[in-house]
């Protein structure tokens, strides 16, 4: 992906636009809904009022909520929601209004911010430092965490509609861990994922998440934009979601090559917000300040993209209907013509025929010539990785070596790499830092060995 030349236009609307400021927020139940709507200010020259709104649940009971304590949930989201806002204009003050947070919580989200952005900044041509990118000031008063006593009798399991959620949905379903699907924004994909897992809508918990239409005319004006943090808006309101429905385990589905950075030899990462690293700060965000017995955890963390995509291979009855394609997902297709695809299709090449993998995706992609820079960036032999979650060269490399091999290949960069022997490796690593459960640690295991 080209990198943009904006950094005088970083500087001139930074300098237009001396802060920003997270004027409020308000909230309500209404018709088992809770609707929240936040209110950010733009310098006082725009106002934005995002939205975001929990759908009915038969999991989720208004009437026994302590609402002052979901009071702090709704803020720390507003915190998140943020950041999608400030990128626009990059001002260097941020106001926060509504509650006090301590120096902790700042370093906290001045880190989101910065890594979460990192994609952002990097394209844009935008050099910055983490301590003087931005100054946070905070008013009111300060918010406790929920003291509220959790059940583990179940599992909250965000769903998106690609390989990994399934995998985690099916091998949880399967042991009965009481899963419970949750969805920001479902896609048509992500209602089929489910209703082939054998749940219904009514097993689900549904959050939507609405952008005010005013960020887009900044965008459409000129205004910066990019990549924001996106799992880490999911990682708060799943948070929101163990507080209402008292279930303490939440089980991400983000993989070890999810913390490898994009540009090599930098902390730029397009997956920050999946990496381990920012699953331990939330984790221990959340027990300090927002709901002590809660366990927020990646249920695939131990294991790579091959080892995800050898459990998927066992899942065929997915395998007309699962999407992981950002560029075909308002037409819920595979497009055939992105890293995504191409990734999902070299992953799936050792375990899957290769008719069923032109059935899914429509073509051989690895006849396809217009593909080879995408090829040559999923492989190492561009310096920069797409900016997209697919996983590392190496897994590339070696999936590529057990399936298909080079010599079927039409790329010409693919000449230039050599056959890998690290397959079996891979297919047998298990990697230590997670904060799995011993429980479910046991149930991925077995899952490996079956």
């Amino acid at each position: 992906m080209k990198t943009k030349t904006n950094s005088k236009l970083f500087y001139n609307l930074r300098n237009d636009n001396k802060f920003f400021t997270f004027e409020g927020y308000d909230f309500k139940i209404i018709d088992d809904c809770l609707e929240i709507k936040y209110s950010f200010n733009l310098a006082d020259k725009v106002n934005f009022n995002p939205k975001l709104r929990f759908l009915p649940s038969k999991h989720i009971n208004y009437s026994s909520i302590n609402k002052h304590n979901l009071n702090n949930f709704v803020f720390q989201m507003g915190m998140v929601e943020l950041i999608s806002y400030w990128k626009a204009a990059c001002p260097k003050k941020v106001i926060v209004k509504p509650n006090y947070l301590s120096n902790e919580q700042i370093e906290f989200w001045k880190k989101l911010y910065f890594h979460g952005l990192g994609e952002f900044f990097y394209l844009n041509g935008i050099s910055v430092e983490e301590n003087s990118f931005m100054y946070i000031t905070t008013h009111g008063k300060k918010l406790n965490p929920a003291a509220k006593e959790l059940s583990n009798n179940k599992v909250i399991v965000p769903v998106g509609g690609g390989k990994d959620s399934i995998v985690t949905l099916e091998l949880l379903k399967e042991k009965g861990m009481g899963v419970i699907p949750f969805f920001v924004n479902p896609r048509e994909a992500s209602w089929r994922t489910i209703e082939v897992a054998g749940f219904t809508k009514n097993d689900c918990i549904v959050v939507e998440r609405t952008i005010d239409k005013k960020l887009i005319d900044l965008n459409n004006k000129g205004y910066l934009n990019g990549h924001t943090p996106f799992s880490a808006m999911v990682a708060f309101t799943s948070a929101t979601v163990s507080f209402l429905t008292g279930i303490s385990n939440v089980a991400l589905s983000n993989e070890s090559s999810a913390n490898e950075s994009t540009v090599p030899g930098s902390m730029i990462n397009h997956q920050y917000s999946k990496s381990f690293e920012f699953e331990k700060d939330f984790h221990e965000y959340s027990k300090k300040f927002l709901l002590q017995d809660m366990h927020y955890f990646s249920f695939l963390r131990p294991i790579n993209e091959l080892q995800i995509a050898k459990l998927f291979s066992k899942f065929n009855q997915h395998f007309a209907t699962f999407r992981s394609c950002n560029v075909g997902s308002k037409k819920d297709v595979w497009c055939g013509k992105c890293p995504k695809c191409l990734f999902t299709y070299i992953l799936l090449g050792p375990f899957v025929d290769e008719k069923i993998l032109i059935e899914i995706f429509g073509a051989n992609m690895l006849k396809d010539n217009s593909l080879d820079s995408i090829f040559r960036e999923l492989t190492g032999i561009a310096e920069v990785k797409p900016f997209e979650c697919v996983g590392t060269p190496e897994e590339v490399i070696a999936a590529i070596s057990a399936g298909v091999g080079f010599d079927n290949i039409v790329y010409n960069s693919a000449r230039k790499l050599k056959e890998s022997d690290s397959f079996g490796k891979l297919l047998t690593g298990y990697n230590s830092e997670n904060l799995l459960p011993h429980n479910f640690d046991n149930i991925l295991k077995d899952a490996l060995n079956g």
